[in-house]
This record gives structure tokens, sequence and C-alpha cells, in this order.
């Protein structure tokens, strides 16, 4: 195909990117009940290490931030040493990985907590909807309000996870404030009622997460730290007021953090790009480091949004799925292998590592035809 950005090398920090393709943080949920990653994570992740970057599946700093059955942590031994194998995996085939810290504060259940206790959040405010449990789909409950006391251990599990992620050889972490997880709670109106420093005006809702991301840079530093939003994403019946005015501020306190990226899912996570008319230029204003855009991505949007630099980087998810050579696929030109999304949660091999690449025959076919 004719060149394109999409393939150009890109300087994010200290890391040295061999192109702008970014394969997006994808929940699959196949790690043990103990949330330790598997052989297959190792194959799975190096399959892809074609991407100029890989953000890892959504990890849970704690037992406490699991919302989900079978998802990867980052808080035990056990863990860190599984994700060294994925890390050396794909440091062996030149590529790039960070790993995505996760609380979902009141989007749990307490199947998944220990001893069974409610979920916490910044309110007690219920979600909707249903969460993923071992034994299946179970209503979701009223979370436990968090005491301000209780804060700074939230704090520290993010620091721990931090440390974790360095000493398991991931190249950065991502901070996840986005899709109706515990920061994204803080953030939005809708499921922060407090009464205290932490609620009420944008600045107050915006001090947790913002005191998350300082100890999480303190913990690393700013250029090994990204963070990924969401401002239109509704999610378990979260909502806010002021969507642009709250994350114009929140992108502007972000940017003088100086981190390393700024990943924003534009639009309804999974579905429409123009939910709500927000305006994500205004982001890309206020923020003056890289812009990573994801959503519902093709090849076109991509190339059209990276040739306008109204992006540094695209993030792709469900191509990234079921086309583990996606980039070569891109540059040949080649067909995409179509994904399954029954084997998207759970299960084995199936759906997961067992996605076809090029052949080197099909790839001097495709190459010869390009």
């Amino acid at each position: 195909m004719a060149p394109s950005k999409i393939f150009e090398p890109f300087d994010l920090g200290p890391l040295h990117l061999s192109n702008r393709t970014v394969m997006a943080p994808l929940t699959r949920s196949r790690a043990t009940s103990d949330g330790v990653p598997k052989e297959m994570h190792v194959e799975y992740y190096r399959q892809r290490a074609g991407a100029g970057l890989i953000i890892s599946e959504a990890t849970n700093i704690s037992v406490e931030g699991r919302g989900y059955a079978w998802t990867p942590g980052i808080y035990s031994d056990e863990q860190v040493t599984a994700w060294k194998k994925v890390t050396d995996a794909v440091h062996a085939e030149g590529g790039k990985i960070v790993l995505q810290l996760w609380h979902v504060g009141r989007i749990s259940h307490p199947d998944l907590q220990s001893n069974a206790q409610l979920p916490v959040a910044p309110s007690a405010v219920k979600p909707s909807g249903k969460a993923f449990t071992e034994e299946g789909f179970k209503d979701h409950v009223e979370p436990r309000a968090l005491e301000e006391s209780e804060l700074p251990r939230l704090i520290q599990d993010y620091v721990r996870a931090t440390r974790n992620a360095r000493a398991a050889g991931f190249d950065g972490v991502e901070v996840h404030s986005a899709n109706g997880y515990l920061l994204d709670q803080f953030l939005r109106d809708g499921t922060n009622t407090r009464t205290d420093r932490y609620g009420g005006s944008i600045e107050n809702r915006m001090r947790f997460p913002l005191e998350v991301v300082d100890a999480v840079v303190a913990a690393w530093d700013n250029e090994h730290v990204g963070i990924r939003i969401s401002p239109v994403t509704v999610m378990g019946g979260s909502s806010e007021s002021d969507q642009q005015g709250l994350f114009n501020a929140y992108v502007e306190e972000l940017d003088k953090r100086g981190l390393l990226y700024l990943h924003v899912i534009e639009g309804q996570t999974g579905g429409d790009r123009d939910k709500d008319g927000f305006d994500y230029h205004a982001l890309r204003q206020r923020f003056h480091g890289t812009y990573m855009g994801n959503n519902e991505y093709d090849i076109p949007l991509a190339q059209q949004r990276l040739e306008a630099g109204e992006i540094d980087l695209v993030c792709f998810g469900k191509l990234f799925i079921s086309n583990p050579d996606l980039v070569t696929r891109i540059r040949l030109g080649a067909p995409l292998n179509d994904w399954d999304k029954d084997t998207f949660y759970g299960g084995d091999e199936h759906g997961y590592t067992d996605y076809p690449s090029l052949t080197p025959e099909e790839q001097a076919r495709y190459g010869q035809a390009a």
C-alpha cells in the first residue's frame, strides 16, 4: 500500500516504537482464579509484538480492585513472575509493552472480593447491569462508600502495582481512568456524591485521580506513565453533567505532569464515535504530549487522522485480537481475519492464540501484488 504514517517509527518518551499502531488493552478473562497469567498469555502477546506498542489487558492492582472473573493481577509475586515471561517474550520479538493499572471500584461483586465484602466506590451509588463472576453473571450490588482515611491505602496499592510492573519488565504503566471504573467514578458527579474535599466541585472530584497519578509517577517517573480516559462513555449508569468542562480541566492538570501519553476513547466505548458531540480537539490542544486515539478505528480513519496530525498513535482492539500480524497485513494490503465474539471472554487457546498469521509464501504473494 502507499506510504502511511501508520508505519513510521515514533519516539514515545524513552521508548522507540517501530510504528504508530498500539494494541489496545483487551480484557480476555483467561488468567487463573488467583489472577496469574498462563503460558498462553506469553504466546498471545508474543504473537502481537509487531504492534508499535502493546498495552496489556486491564490488570488488577489488588483483590479489592477485581471486577471480572479470571482477570490478571499485579499484586503478588506469582503474578509478577508470570508477567515477566510475557514481557521477555515481547521484548525478544522487538516489541514494547506497558501494563494497565486497574481498580474497578463499584463495578464488581462480593463473589469477586475477599471474604465476600462489598465493592468500594467514592459513594454508595449502585451500578446498573451485572457482574461477570466465576458462577456466571450476577446483579451488581450497592457498593460501600470509601472513608477519606482509606484513600492513602488505595494509593499505595497503585504504588505497589507500579513497582511490581517495573519488576516484571514492563516498559511503563497506564493508569486506567476510564470506562466507569474507580478513578472515573471519582471524576463524575453521577457517581461521586461526596461532601468532603474529594466531592462537589470539579477541582475536588479530580483530587483523588490526580493523587493516584502523582503517586504512580513518583514510584517510577513521568516518562513511564500514561493515562486512559473516556469522556463520554457511560458504564453501569455513570453520568456527568458537564463532560466537556470536567475533561478539559482534567487534561489541563494531566498535561502539567508531563505524562508519557494521553490515551483517549473517542465516543462511547465500542460504539458511537460522535456520542454527545464532545470536542476531542479541545483535549488535543490542552495536552502537549503524545495523543493516542482509540475507538472503532479502521485503517482509513487511522490513516486520515494520523496524516492530519489529529492523533500521534492509533489504537486497534478487535483487529489485533483476530490478526496477530496486523501491521504486516496492513502494510501488504492483505485481507484481515474476522474475529469470533464468542471467544472474546474466557476459555482456552481457541480464539486466543490460534488466529493465523500470514505464511512466508502468502507474504511474498501479497507483497508482489502491493
